[in-house]
């Protein structure tokens, strides 16, 4: 029996005459996403994008698993392909159903008909198949209000297709629709979870880590790569840039006020940040602030760090909670990792009396013992570059 993975679009189809564009981009980025598990035909035709297999050994187990995994694609189902032809449907729908009705004891079909010129109406193709499903498999009964499985049968451009319940997809947009922005990525909980949530609504990720040796070692660096590759399974290949920080805090350490040292240190990565993403074609910075967690996060500190920063700074988490984050961070594997005590740069300097409430010149005079062009350009300078897959 000849089978595809159906996909529905879901949030693509309110784009209107952009809408081919969006749907281009997410067939590249599942073309890419299978290209290891062999040839594959793939096409888009009313709302929906068509995967045909070319080679008897493809692994649908393994193409499912990664296409749950694509933002733009809302739900998806390995699909039965059956003639425009009730015969055609009734004839081979109970024998490739039977693993997954074997194993319920109440069911329901709906009907959804693309082509209308097909002879009979959904409740009919209901009612017929439904029959056909009883006669072969006495222990079933009907329930159309909360049916165990829901089969499916849609009549759609060349063909029917049959299938049971529908998977849940990433949702989101389809990545690179929405231009490229760079994560500033520690280790901790929050950013991995930021920079899921923009690629989510089509951002291609680049990602900045500040690494501080001998006060972090080279597994936090480790760590970084881990959670990276792990957005990298929803986001597609991402450039991380390592960026030497520790000359930079043992000057901020030297010649600053000790209150000041993280609103300053944060200053700094966001100079540092944004010649590295316009290098690298970034129109954004991404953080996984949340306003009001820790001290370095209120309001006042916000506007300080992004006073020296001249392209947009998003930050997604802005107005969840702690919870929300973790939730988040659990459903897509990077808690584990996150917890691990490792320490990044960002936490071995932390003044025991932060400033909470400090303002753009409090701030400028706190680091004016610093050479900053010249940190800047020597930090850059001496920036590492991989690629996370």
């Amino acid at each position: 029996m000849k089978e595809i993975i159906l996909i529905k679009n879901g949030e693509l189809a309110l784009k209107g005459l952009n809408r081919c564009n969006f749907e281009d981009i997410l067939i590249k980025n599942i073309r890419r996403r299978l290209k290891s598990l062999g040839e594959v035909t793939i096409r888009k035709a009313q709302s929906a994008i068509y995967i045909e297999p070319k080679e008897e050994a493809f692994d649908f187990h393994e193409a499912l698993n990664r296409v749950k995994l694509i933002f733009g694609i809302a739900g998806f189902s390995r699909a039965l392909v059956c003639e425009k032809d009730m015969t055609d449907i009734l004839e081979k729908s109970p024998e490739y159903l039977k693993s997954t009705l074997e194993n319920v004891k109440t069911f329901k079909v709906e009907a959804k008909r693309a082509d209308k010129r097909f002879p009979l109406k959904s409740p009919e193709i209901c009612r017929e198949l439904g029959g056909v499903i009883l006669s072969k498999y006495h222990h079933l009964k009907v329930d159309v209000h909360n049916p165990d499985i829901t089969v499916f049968v849609e009549i759609r451009d060349t063909n029917a297709y049959v299938h049971a319940e529908q998977i849940q997809g990433a949702g989101g947009l389809p990545v690179g629709t929405a231009g490229i922005a760079s994560i500033l990525i520690s280790g901790g909980i929050d950013s991995p979870v930021a920079a899921w949530t923009m690629a989510k609504r089509g951002l291609r990720l680049n990602a900045i880590h500040f690494a501080s040796p001998p006060y972090t070692s080279p597994r936090a660096e480790m760590k970084v790569k881990t959670l990276l590759s792990k957005v990298a399974r929803y986001s597609g290949c991402i450039n991380l840039a390592i960026v030497p920080f520790t000359e930079i805090q043992d000057e901020i350490a030297n010649n600053c006020p000790e209150e000041y040292f993280t609103l300053i240190m944060r200053r700094m990565m966001m100079r540092i940040a944004e010649k590295i993403a316009r290098e690298s074609g970034s129109l954004a910075l991404i953080t996984g602030e949340s306003l009001g967690q820790v001290a370095s996060q209120t309001l006042p500190a916000l506007v300080t760090t992004d006073a020296v920063a001249n392209i947009p700074v998003l930050r997604p988490l802005i107005g969840m909670d702690k919870e929300e984050i973790v939730t988040i961070s659990r459903n897509i594997d990077t808690f584990e990792t996150s917890i691990l005590p490792y320490e990044d740069c960002c936490t071995v300097f932390t003044p025991k009396h932060p400033k909470t409430r400090p303002t753009l010149e409090s701030c400028s005079e706190a680091e004016s013992g610093l050479e900053i062009d010249t940190l800047i350009e020597k930090a850059i300078s001496e920036t590492l570059y991989t690629y996370i897959d």
